[in-house]
């Protein structure tokens, strides 16, 4: 079914309904699904329209969609199936299917799902609203045209009231893994213009935001001219960040090791500021998979990179991503990547069994791996890399650090923060959220470190 995008002719008609006054966003997958989710949240807050009370159903559920791991559509069908469960239409919400898998499979999820009024890709979202009230009128709309970074001046002014904010500063990717649907779901790398990245931060900082984390694709192959029409990379943005008033962390995510730059790497010896944590996926150990993968780098080049962060900031943690089970992946090269754990010795990791995402050249390639082989090696990679976590959490203990307090704890007088490595920690006394208080490290676990209010603070 050829169903016309948004601003052409338009999907059947259905009868009109009331405009929506509670919402709920429903965000999956990534750092900047959680972004976008959030800069969806205040669009339809400027609409008039207002988050649902927790428990409570909201007249409009927008689920913003990952597509990155296998039978992610479906799993959406089954969500919006449980959305209208036992309803009927008055009773039902008002459904948008966001994100990249609408992106990818918009013209499907509108013939198999009549219950969705709205689709909407990733670098469309600035139109929402607009469909909402077409939505209303009883017209099924879609979007998932792909303009250039002009989305980001549509969207209102940052007013989330929150110690920790992301803030997108580059989108799509360019590099084609063989196994990745990014670059067909969010298209090719754009970078938004420093001076809209430094206004937005302040903004963000004025909201209460004492960290930012930088979000991209390939966060560091961001690019633009500073405010003297100077040619700056990411770490020229991340200087000129740390000069704000009111900001006392920086982080970036998600790296690609082939465009790191001097500069950059100097920036986590030089900007204090910045936090000793660098994420740098490396998905396999072994140059043939890379290779087949389309990594553009090798084992070796992954390895002296890292050195070159922990000569510059000799306290850094590291984490990684990693896929098993690759089309032709052989146990030998399987025990390639476990050596590369060995060597590294991430604080953090993500490890995966290989998906196949319809379109990618990875999933019409040979050999494809049993799921009983990725099951036995995913859990054996994850088990090396829970030992390191375990292990850089104690070795935490004994020492004291900030922690930002970002959320109460389960219990009365316990509260949740992130230390400067990224560490999830808990401890008793007297804080409230938005501190930075000094912790003292007391007992690690597998996930986080018990810590307790430092005396000296």
């Amino acid at each position: 079914m050829n169903l016309p995008r948004f601003g052409a002719k338009r999907a059947a008609i259905m009868k009109p309904t009331e405009t929506p006054k509670t919402y709920r966003v429903k965000s999956f997958g990534c750092q900047m699904n959680v972004y976008d989710g959030e800069r969806m949240a205040e669009m339809l807050a400027e609409k008039g329209i207002t988050e649902a009370p927790e428990g409570e159903d909201a007249d409009l559920v927008v689920l913003n969609t990952c597509h990155i791991r296998e039978k992610a559509a479906e799993k959406i069908y089954s969500d919006i199936g449980r959305l209208t469960k036992g309803k009927t239409q008055k009773k039902a919400p008002m459904i948008a299917v966001a994100g990249c898998v609408a992106q990818a499979e918009g013209e499907e999820i509108m013939a198999r799902a009549p219950a969705v009024s709205v689709v909407v890709g990733p670098q469309a979202y600035h139109r929402l609203p607009d469909m909402l009230d077409k939505a209303v009128q009883g017209e099924r709309v879609t979007d998932t045209d792909m303009p250039a970074i002009a989305k980001f001046d549509s969207l209102p002014q940052r007013k989330r009231r929150s110690p920790t904010a992301f803030l997108t500063v580059q989108e799509g990717c360019d590099k084609f893994c063989t196994y990745c649907v990014v670059p067909y779901t969010r298209g090719a790398e754009i970078s938004r213009p420093y001076s809209d990245l430094i206004g937005e931060a302040r903004k963000l900082i004025e909201a209460g935001a004492r960290e930012i984390t930088l979000l991209g694709q390939n966060v560091n192959a961001w690019s633009g001219e500073d405010d003297k029409g100077r040619a700056v990379r990411l770490g020229g943005l991340i200087r000129a960040l740390a000069k704000l008033d009111g900001l006392e962390r920086i982080r970036y995510t998600t790296s690609h090791p082939n465009d790191m730059e001097d500069d950059l790497i100097a920036a986590h010896g030089e900007v204090d500021k910045l936090m000793p944590y660098l994420h740098l996926p490396v998905q396999s150990g072994n140059d043939r998979v890379l290779k087949a993968m389309n990594r553009a780098h090798t084992a070796d080049s992954y390895l002296r990179l890292l050195e070159r962060f922990r000569q510059a900031r000799p306290d850094i943690a590291l984490s990684g991503d990693f896929i098993v089970g690759f089309p032709g992946e052989t146990e030998a090269e399987f025990e390639d990547t476990l050596s590369i754990v060995d060597e590294v010795r991430y604080a953090q990791a993500y490890s995966f069994k290989y998906s196949p995402r319809p379109g990618t050249p990875a999933a019409t390639m040979d050999n494809q791996i049993a799921k009983e082989v990725m099951d036995d090696r995913l859990q054996r990679l994850q088990a090396r890399l829970n030992r390191d976590q375990q292990a850089f959490n104690e070795g935490l203990v004994g020492k004291t650090c900030k922690v930002l307090v970002e959320r109460k704890g389960k219990h009365a007088g316990q509260w949740l923060g992130k230390s400067p490595w990224l560490t999830s920690v808990w401890f008793e006394g007297d804080a409230q959220i938005g501190d930075m208080v000094e912790v003292d490290m007391v007992e690690a676990g597998g996930n986080s470190v018990r810590g307790s209010l430092s005396a000296a603070a």
